[in-house]
């Protein structure tokens, strides 16, 4: 390593396809979905600079970011939750399902303390608020990298009685009835996702029909199974799992 490379704030693990001579090290291929400007243009300049990566893609919503992904897989995704048109849990959960080798770092600015374990049960290597100092998120990104799991020390994932080495984490709603889970939005569709979204965000069935471009009647149809899905009989308890299960902001 000589004196002259290029200064970053760490040294990130480069992957290798089985050639020791570092002339031939693969950058590792980022991609970044966020949808506020500055912090995106923010986090990919400062990954730019750092030896052993290259961003590949910097997008500010979830339908353009995974469609890129899965044209292009990278080596890691760094997803907000919170974004238009196609919420992070759904990238996240089609980035799992057809890109196995591909790390993925959620960043949120709306963290809780369910979140972690939440994330955790998606197949999610790590977690940060991205309100923290940009070091903090690089630092995130290098140990998710480098194939370990980072979760924001502050919000840390629950305990439950009982776990064995490696658990897998299967945390409940807080309130409601006793048999719905934050895990029931593995149940649901792209579009029941939606839909959901927009029942929880105060949308009436006219009003999300005409965004969607669908009948009332089959958004009435959607926001049933849903409700059947996650075992909740009003809106103000779907409004409530929506927001613990992290698919609206409180």
């Amino acid at each position: 390593m000589t004196a002259g490379a290029a200064t970053t704030p760490f040294k990130l693990l480069a992957l290798k396809r089985g050639i020791s001579n570092s002339t031939h090290t693969v950058p590792i291929r980022t991609v970044i979905i966020d949808d506020e400007v500055v912090f995106r243009q923010m986090l990919a300049s400062a990954l730019s600079r750092v030896r052993g990566l290259v961003v590949s893609g910097a997008f500010k919503d979830g339908k353009s970011g995974l469609d890129f992904c899965l044209k292009d897989p990278p080596g890691l995704l760094v997803v907000d939750l919170y974004l238009p048109g196609m919420h992070g849990l759904e990238v996240v959960r089609e980035v799992r399902a057809k890109l196995p080798n591909t790390r993925i770092l959620v960043l949120t600015g709306h963290p809780d303390g369910d979140l972690p374990a939440r994330l955790i049960s998606q197949g999610v290597h790590g977690f940060v608020d991205k309100s923290a100092p940009i070091n903090y998120v690089l630092q995130a990104i290098e140990s998710v990298i480098a194939g370990g799991m980072f979760f924001a020390a502050h919000v840390p994932p629950k305990q439950t009685v009982g776990i064995s080495q490696q658990p897998k984490v299967e945390p409940s709603i807080k309130a409601g009835p006793a048999t719905t889970s934050v895990n029931a939005v593995q149940t649901l569709s792209a579009r029941e996702l939606e839909v959901a979204r927009l029942v929880a965000e105060g949308y009436s069935s006219k009003e999300i029909a005409d965004r969607l471009d669908l009948s009332v009647r089959t958004v009435e149809k959607h926001r049933a199974n849903i409700m059947d899905k996650i075992n909740v009989k009003e809106v103000a308890s779907l409004v409530r799992w929506c927001v613990q299960s992290g698919i609206v902001k409180s």
